[in-house]
């Protein structure tokens, strides 16, 4: 039996698929028992759908954690500041359960300096650090990681609010560290020391991923390049003071070199002077990161004339809708586009990108399965064009940036332009509305989106009618995100017999009253049920709702704004 068990395991290890590993791990109980012995890495989607015990009971051998803690929507400053989600009672129990951990991935989760120092002082064999979207720690925090953890290949620091204390947080790397193989502070605000950084570059041989920051100049990128090994994955740093003739051509010679790159993220200030820096290290690029850099249409084409292999590119709508013309007559290959507002609160449709832009990528990018897309305006019959042209759309995120707008052409709601999504695409897994929407469109999602999985909805909607057809329709629907939309106790309650099996429910500024929030808690006992409330006086409205399942009971650590009923 032991050497069946073994083989299993061995089989089990092939599967990399959590899904898959986790639904291998339902077949009996010794598949449960292979499973639980030789898994090493675990994905928790909300750090309270099970408490860290939980997790130690159920897998003794992780290796490797990805944890998620706030809503997604605290991404828009939705979720109140201190709502929780800390990650130091995990490391808690990881020290002694998991005493090897090698890995940690966190997204929007609460990180202090204190929880950092203890993960770099207890875990020897500790490797990777990944902190996307989190708070609460400051660049004393880096410097505890760099001090301590000796065998570290990966520091990735994306979207944080990061505390500069002035430490000196990179020359505390110890001068025979040579490890590292990802390197990432390209969101970081404060100056770092280049010496350190040089010094650092050149001492890891293995590295393969630097992303600076802006206060990295041109010509100290010039000699990050020299002393660096071939890169696959690069974040340029600040492109605005001015080049000698001489630093302008090292720095050409120096991007040159760089044939092994399939990544470049920009954060450059002034483009047009300095573009043809980069053009020799394009040609093998699949992945081009302009989210940071106010490309104009006409820097967007001399630069992708010489990306043949694009798949992916993030773009301001800076490129306007004669830069996207070109992203489609240029980028055949393209998977992944993602338009964002170089102005968020700049509504007027003299700027930006509209509906003509994304028709021409659609008509040159047969491959497209992703967009995420910012605009001034938009139509239905546009929208139907684009998904006929892509009808292998995996993810559509549309966000007009004008709530509640129409087609501006008919004056139409947009519901035709979205029941054309769910239509045309069968593989659909995400959605994101936007526009003048009726209760159609979400008969429409839930006739016909059969794969969704995540939705994200707002200032869209007639009655509870519409949020009934999709928690009726989407057999598959894991996330839904709602705010600002007509929603009430009924379309609430409606999903009395769909929330155990989805991960979460968010609903805010909508008609759901304290009533309907303790009647789902009454009827769904193994559901968290928390309403954020902004006037702790009116005990009728409830502001903000968030739903979830959850194993592991009422969190601990609710601050007083939050009830949990």
């Amino acid at each position: 039996m032991n050497s069946k068990k073994k083989a299993l395991e061995k089989v089990l290890n092939l599967v990399k698929s959590r899904k898959d590993r986790s639904s291998a791990s339902l077949v009996c109980k010794d598949w449960y028992d292979a499973e639980r012995w030789s898994r090493t890495h675990v994905f928790i989607g909300n750090c309270y759908s099970i408490s860290p015990e939980m997790v130690a009971r159920r897998f003794p051998n992780i290796r490797s954690v990805t944890l998620k803690g706030k809503p997604r929507f605290s991404d828009f400053n939705l979720v109140p500041m201190n709502w929780g989600a800390d990650i130091h009672s995990w490391l808690l129990v990881f020290a002694s359960s998991y005493p090897f951990l090698e890995e940690l991935r966190l997204k929007r989760m609460t990180v202090t300096d204190e929880s950092l120092e203890f993960l770099a002082l207890n875990f020897p064999n500790f490797k990777a650090l990944s902190l996307l979207s989190c708070d609460g720690f400051s660049t004393d925090g880096l410097a505890s990681i760099a001090t301590h953890c000796e065998n570290l290949t990966e520091l990735d620091i994306q979207e944080n609010d990061i505390d500069d204390l002035g430490s000196d947080w990179l020359n505390c790397f110890p001068e025979n560290f040579t490890s590292l193989e990802i390197l990432n502070f390209s969101n970081l605000n404060s100056d770092v020391n280049f010496d350190a950084l040089e010094r650092l570059v050149t001492r890891c041989e293995s590295l393969r991923v630097l992303k600076v920051n802006k206060s990295i100049t041109l010509d100290q990128l010039q000699r990050l390049l020299v002393c660096a090994p071939p890169l696959v994955e690069l974040g340029t740093g600040s492109f605005s003071p001015e080049l000698t003739t001489q630093q302008y051509e090292e720095l050409v010679i120096a991007f040159n070199k760089c044939k092994k790159l399939n990544t470049l993220s920009c954060l450059w200030d002034s483009t047009s002077l300095y573009l043809p820096i980069i053009y020799s290290a394009c040609m093998s690029l699949t992945f081009l990161n302009l989210s940071y850099a106010a490309l104009q249409s006409g820097e967007l084409s001399q630069l992708l004339s010489h990306c043949p292999n694009l798949c992916r590119l993030w773009v301001l709508d800076t490129v306007e809708d004669k830069g996207l013309e070109v992203v489609g007559a240029t980028c055949p290959l393209l998977e992944e586009l993602r338009v964002f507002p170089a102005d968020p609160f700049d509504q007027d449709i003299l700027h930006g990108v509209t509906e003509s832009g994304f028709v021409a990528v659609s008509q040159g990018c047969p491959k497209l399965h992703y967009v995420l897309y910012f605009c001034s305006q938009m139509t239905n019959a546009a929208v139907e064009t684009i998904v006929q042209n892509c009808p292998d759309l995996t993810c559509f995120r549309l966000c007009i940036m004008n709530p509640c707008q129409p087609d501006y052409l008919t004056n139409e709601p947009m519901d035709e332009a979205f029941g054309a999504v769910v239509k045309t695409c069968s593989k659909l897994q995400r959605l994101s509305v936007s526009g003048l929407l009726t209760d159609l469109a979400f008969e429409y999602i839930g006739k016909y989106a059969k794969n969704l999985e995540t939705l994200s909805v707002a200032f869209a909607g007639s009655s509870d009618w519409g949020m009934q057809c999709v928690l009726n329709g989407c057999s598959k629907l894991r996330k839904l995100e709602i705010r600002d939309c007509p929603f009430g106790d009924a379309a609430l309650l409606l999903g009395l017999d769909k929330y155990e099996s989805m991960r979460s429910l968010w609903m805010s500024a909508c008609n759901v009253t304290m009533d309907g929030c303790r009647q789902l808690a009454r009827e769904m006992p193994r559901l968290n049920v928390e309403v954020m409330k902004e006037d702790e006086s009116d005990d009728s409205q409830a502001d903000k709702v968030y739903v979830y399942r959850s194993v592991a009971g009422p969190r601990k650590d609710a601050p007083p704004f939050v009830l949990t009923l």
